[in-house]
């Protein structure tokens, strides 16, 4: 993408929920679109795994995370008065494989909510090209006193 440092396309902005887990892999970025929180990153040499390929933990790490922020997302837009998700389920299908230098989105596709649980389906793309797929389903905890 850049030398000077990742540039991320138009509409994202630094990610900066605490999180040691995501820490060593920052700079991540996000972008908000209507029921959905979008994440996206430069793949970087810290991504890899052995053959040098973008290591499918961080697609795991990413992927829960931008669901559930989704979820969270479209469960109050929705009126829920959402305390917080928890990961109940998480399953991948990897499709190809990113190299450090290609742009990584997170785009939750489908979210389902009711009650206490919620749905997500999304794409993991690498410059734009689908290298992987999740699904997650989370436990919604409700603020005390919310239906």
């Amino acid at each position: 993408m850049s030398d000077g440092g990742p540039m991320p396309p138009p509409g994202f902005e630094p990610f900066d929920r605490e999180s040691p887990l995501l820490a060593p892999w920052r700079p991540i970025f996000m972008r908000n679109e209507p029921g959905q929180v979008v994440l996206g990153l430069e793949a970087r040499e810290a991504h890899t795994n052995s053959r040098g390929t973008v290591h499918g933990g961080l697609y795991a790490a990413l992927a829960d995370q931008a669901m559930g922020l989704s979820c969270g997302a479209r469960l109050r837009a929705e009126g829920a008065q959402v305390e917080g998700l928890w990961t109940t389920s998480l399953g991948i299908d990897y499709l190809g494989a990113a190299r450090p230098g290609q742009w990584l989105e997170f785009h939750t596709l489908f979210v389902h909510g009711g009650g206490r649980s919620s749905h997500a389906e999304m794409d993991i793309t690498a410059d734009g090209e689908t290298v992987a797929r999740a699904r997650a389903s989370f436990r919604v905890a409700l603020a005390r006193g919310a239906a």
